[in-house]
């Protein structure tokens, strides 16, 4: 196709779980901080210091969207260091972790490097519907066990799971443990608050609420004991060595400010309606499809839907080539050729997983937007059934 013709072709994103926009607004707070403001936030003259209330600003807006303390606020390079942080920060040698069989893949790997260095793992399935029990929690505490890792809300189905039960359970163990939470897709989609929550330790990232790549940030409740991963200086109150990414910072602050504005706002409600329609719609148009995670409650924005006898692959591309960009899964693991993890704990088939797609749609999604969804995908999928021996027998009958 002529270049000239693919940048005239319509395009809709619905990929926000992978990563979303940087706002024109965290641009323009940033942009002090890319070109004139260069000093390093560490020293003590003035160009320093600008930095260094530029960075403690940010840490009081980051840490007001999550109703938390300020110095509980460290900030990383991201989600997968935030966790990490939390779970290499937390366990030694004969320690227990007690986490899911749905968690993000930083936690996962983070969960099986710990295993090799003599952490004892239980990795808890999720029901059906992807919820985890917190039933289930409360048996695979052992007295050793230090750290339960759960995530807040998943980011393949959208799932959100019941954090402040299983917090109330990992506490009430009277073993001293600690609850992560991975949170990364959940901020900016509702409201958070960890003294509700009662989680101890959680994880965010810029790049999921229209701030940039590069920066994120974990809470760590005061009192909760934390080894850092990263020695060379006194950055973060001793728990993050290196010398802060101011911009990024910056622009994580102005994200998160702007994030709390719209939560407050009747938008969250807004967005789920337009999620709604766009399932309903195209349960309707497409037969022997389905949502994945529909009984269980989910974030606003995400929609996890398998459409039997197509590989979510070869829709993905056709979908892409006609100008919708939507996942197979978690953007970490895009090229591979597994069925989802997530979808394969639930109980899928590995054929049904492997034929579910991801829709996640951004704040700024529009009715304009699902149409334009809705005007693509029953044909895709149709002709792509076409060359499904499987569906051609299911038609023969």
């Amino acid at each position: 196709m002529p270049a000239a013709t693919m940048k005239s072709m319509p395009r809709v994103y619905m990929d926000a779980n992978a990563t979303t926009p940087l706002d024109p607004r965290v641009l323009a707070a940033m942009r002090p901080f890319l070109e004139d403001s260069f000093g390093n936030a560490s020293s003590i003259h003035q160009e320093g210091q600008r930095a260094r209330a530029a960075v403690e600003f940010a840490r009081e807006s980051v840490a007001a969207l999550l109703n938390a303390r300020p110095a509980e606020i460290v900030f990383t390079s991201g989600g997968t260091e935030s966790d990490n942080l939390a779970l290499f920060g937390s366990l030694h040698a004969g320690d227990h972790l007690v986490t899911t069989a749905i968690e993000h893949s930083a936690v996962l790997q983070s969960a099986e490097a710990l295993q090799r260095r003599k952490v004892d793992v239980t990795f808890v399935p999720p029901d059906a519907s992807g919820l985890i029990s917190p039933d289930s929690i409360r048996a695979a505490l052992q007295p050793n066990t230090k750290l339960v890792s759960v995530m807040l809300a998943n980011n393949e189905t959208g799932v959100l799971q019941p954090i402040a039960k299983i917090a109330e359970l990992v506490h009430a163990h009277g073993h001293g443990a600690l609850l992560h939470t991975d949170a990364v897709q959940a901020a900016g989609k509702l409201p958070l608050d960890v003294a509700a929550l009662r989680c101890d330790l959680l994880t965010l990232s810029a790049h999921k609420i229209y701030g940039p790549k590069g920066v994120g940030a974990l809470f760590v409740r005061r009192g909760a004991r934390l080894q850092p991963l990263h020695f060379g200086g006194s950055h973060e109150h001793r728990r993050r060595a290196g010398t802060e990414n101011v911009p990024g910072i910056v622009g994580f602050g102005a994200a998160a400010t702007i994030a709390r504005d719209w939560l407050a706002t009747d938008s969250p409600a807004a967005l789920a309606r337009l999620r709604d329609r766009l399932e309903q719609s195209i349960l309707a148009a497409i037969p022997l499809s389905g949502v994945n995670g529909l009984a269980a409650p989910r974030v606003p924005n995400t929609a996890n839907i398998y459409f039997d006898h197509v590989e979510a692959e070869a829709l993905l591309i056709a979908l892409d080539l006609k100008g919708l960009a939507v996942s197979g899964g978690s953007a970490c693991h895009s090229g591979a050729t597994l069925p989802s993890h997530v979808l394969l704990a639930m109980g899928l088939t590995k054929e049904r997983a492997r034929s579910s797609l991801r829709f996640s749609l951004l704040c700024s999604a529009s009715d304009d937007d699902v149409d334009f969804a809705l005007s693509i995908l029953p044909d895709a999928v149709s002709r792509l059934r076409t060359l499904s021996p499987a569906f051609a027998a299911t038609q023969s009958h």
